[in-house]
């Protein structure tokens, strides 16, 4: 599949967020976003989050600033146990089914994945019975998603992949 700025746009904002560079924040709004417009009309939801940062790491104020933060992967057997940062109280994904994962084997073929929450709420659990050695899972990584991924205070998982293909 072809993936085109949007996803890799995602991709550097991110990126450019964990390097460590002084005053800059993100606001994940994959769950407020517009299919039709890279810019959503709801700029509230963006401000809010925004603000969220600024209290956080600007203030010091005890407040949620961030949705869930792809950590790590672990391979195990046919599936691949997704571990993240900023989860806070656990991960939910507020009974809603979670569509958004791709995995891929050796062959770098994406097929939609099924991802369930792991033990505890506090992994992702992600498999695809078409691909039996994983090695790579990528979510929310195309042009626009809505995002089905969160942290127990609301806040969405912001997109990324595992890969660097």
């Amino acid at each position: 599949p072809h993936y085109g700025q949007p996803a890799t746009i995602r991709e550097a904002q991110l990126r450019t967020w964990q390097s460590g560079l002084k005053n800059v924040g993100m606001a994940v709004i994959t769950d407020a976003g517009d299919s039709l417009d890279i810019h959503p009309r709801n700029k509230t939801v963006t401000g809010e989050r925004l603000a969220a940062w600024a209290l956080a790491k600007q203030y010091g104020k005890d407040v949620t600033y961030s949705g869930p933060l792809f950590k790590t992967m672990k391979v195990e057997g046919n599936k691949i146990i997704l571990s993240f940062d900023e989860i806070g109280k656990g991960l939910t994904t507020f009974r809603r089914p979670c569509t958004g994962f791709e995995i891929a084997g050796e062959d770098r073929i994406f097929h939609p994945a099924d991802a369930r929450l792991g033990e505890g709420a506090q992994t992702v659990v992600v498999s695809n019975p078409e691909v039996k050695h994983p090695v790579a899972v990528r979510y929310a990584f195309k042009d626009y998603v809505e995002g089905c991924l969160f942290n127990m205070s609301g806040l969405p998982a912001s997109s990324f992949r595992t890969d660097n293909w």
